[in-house]
């Protein structure tokens, strides 16, 4: 995951930046329309140290350069748009300096809900991974950035995403921890269970659909609710902090 901390915050692995961006071959960089795009619309990036504000600026707009972003149901995907989704992406992957979710190329975006045809109902988002795609509905992507109710589309999708791409066979397959994923995998089976059961839990009912949305769910409240989720099940949030290799609690300390 990212580099040696959101430094000092977070707890990446040790790595020389800029030894990495000459071994990218080129260095994309956002404008100072688009930075003013995160600014104003990022929590996540407006909490972290400028040094690490850097580092997610190129992170984004490398994303950007290798992501193709497909209208749908409207004439172009903004900016705008195309920013605050990357930056969706590298906030979940931000503690993997090498995961940029290169399988899914490509980006769907639609004003508003949208049809499956997977299973023929509406959605507000889906990822595809026969297809390298994740499709996103604008107007709920804005609605999740909106508050912290542990209700956020772009996470979700991206989380999906994440997991699937730790086990497609490319280059950056295989990046999260075995003995991680395991122990993750054995407590979100207890959650899952009392959801099923009808037990109060800190997580809505659609946790308990899979393991797959679960672990989306989670990463949703790992975001937006990082003290409750901490407070409600401490062992599953340290987890948690261990597979995506960040500590949204750590980076709240720090300002």
């Amino acid at each position: 995951m990212i580099i040696a901390a959101i430094f000092g915050i977070v707890g990446f692995r040790s790595h020389n930046f800029q030894q990495y961006l000459a071994a990218e071959g080129f260095r994309p960089s956002l404008s100072k329309t688009e930075l003013t795009s995160l600014q104003k619309h990022f929590a996540y990036y407006r909490a972290l140290p400028p040094k690490s504000q850097r580092i997610f600026a190129y992170r984004v707009a490398r994303f950007k350069k290798l992501t193709k972003f497909v209208p749908r149901q409207m004439n172009t995907v903004s900016e705008e748009m195309e920013v605050l989704i990357s930056a969706s992406a590298v906030q979940i992957s931000f503690g993997y300096d090498d995961v940029f979710l290169a399988h899914f190329d490509r980006i769907f975006v639609y004003p508003d809900q949208f049809w499956s045809s997977a299973d023929q109902r509406h959605h507000k988002g889906e990822v595809n991974p026969a297809m390298g795609a994740i499709v996103i509905s604008w107007k709920h992507f804005v609605e999740g950035y909106a508050t912290n109710e542990g209700l956020n589309l772009g996470l979700h999708e991206m989380a999906h995403a994440l997991q699937l791409e730790n086990i497609i066979m490319n280059d950056e397959f295989g990046f999260m921890n075995g003995d991680d994923i395991r122990a993750w995998q054995q407590l979100a089976s207890t959650e899952m269970e009392k959801l099923r059961s009808g037990e109060t839990s800190f997580f809505r009912a659609y946790a308990g659909t899979n393991q797959a949305e679960f672990f989306a769910v989670a990463v949703e409240n790992f975001f937006e609710r990082p003290k409750d989720f901490s407070v409600y099940n401490s062992a599953l949030y340290k987890t948690l902090t261990q597979l995506l290799k960040q500590d949204p609690l750590l980076l709240m300390r720090s300002h």
